[in-house]
């Protein structure tokens, strides 16, 4: 590996590690294997872009091995209810199995008050984030996810995800399956909408 890709593995050891208030540039330099801390700045410009590289790339390899479990389970017949709770099963299990890396993502989010760069950043994250679950829930390739799919039912699947993080996170043992989230999608539904809801 090169010193780019040695940064990237410390700072996401570093993030399981430590979080990302208490990891310092000498901490991600020695996990790094001893790159010097100047690398840093020459490779990402500055902690947080490093930090925030390091959180992406594993959230994302996190993403790609829960799509490639999804698309298994679809193949075996499933239903669009039964692949949407195993969707959340995934998600729930990964909220313990991954507990340091959804506690990083959360302190990058209160890291954010305090830098433009850093809100920017997951803000743009966040807007390919709901594209990119707005592709797993309705089975379309990312591209050609439209805006106002993006918008709607990405945002939305965001947010309960976030919520149900925390909830998660603060308390495991009472975490709820995903045939509970199922349904309680399935309640609220009728809520909203009475006469039409199925």
């Amino acid at each position: 590996m090169g010193n780019r890709e040695d940064l990237l593995a410390g700072a996401r050891r570093c993030l399981e590690d430590k979080g990302w208030a208490r990891t310092t540039v000498r901490d991600i330099a020695t996990a790094s294997g001893g790159v010097s801390m100047a690398a840093i700045g020459y490779h990402f410009g500055s902690r947080e872009a490093l930090l925030n590289a390091a959180l992406i790339e594993a959230i994302d390899e996190w993403a790609t091995h829960t799509g490639r479990t999804l698309a298994a389970f679809g193949a075996d017949g499933a239903t669009p209810a039964e692949r949407y709770a195993a969707l959340w099963d995934a998600l729930i299990e990964s909220f313990g199995t991954r507990r340091a890396l959804w506690l990083a993502s959360l302190e990058a989010l209160v890291q954010a008050e305090h830098s433009d760069e850093l809100r920017r950043y997951l803000a743009g994250g966040q807007d390919g984030g709901r594209r990119g679950v707005a592709a797993v829930l309705t089975g379309a390739d990312e591209p050609a996810v439209d805006d106002t799919t993006a918008r709607t039912l990405g945002t939305v699947q965001m947010a309960l995800m976030t919520g149900l993080m925390t909830q998660c996170l603060t308390d495991p043992d009472r975490a709820p399956t995903g045939a509970e989230v199922v349904a309680g999608l399935r309640t609220l539904a009728r809520v909203v909408d009475p006469e039409g809801a199925s």
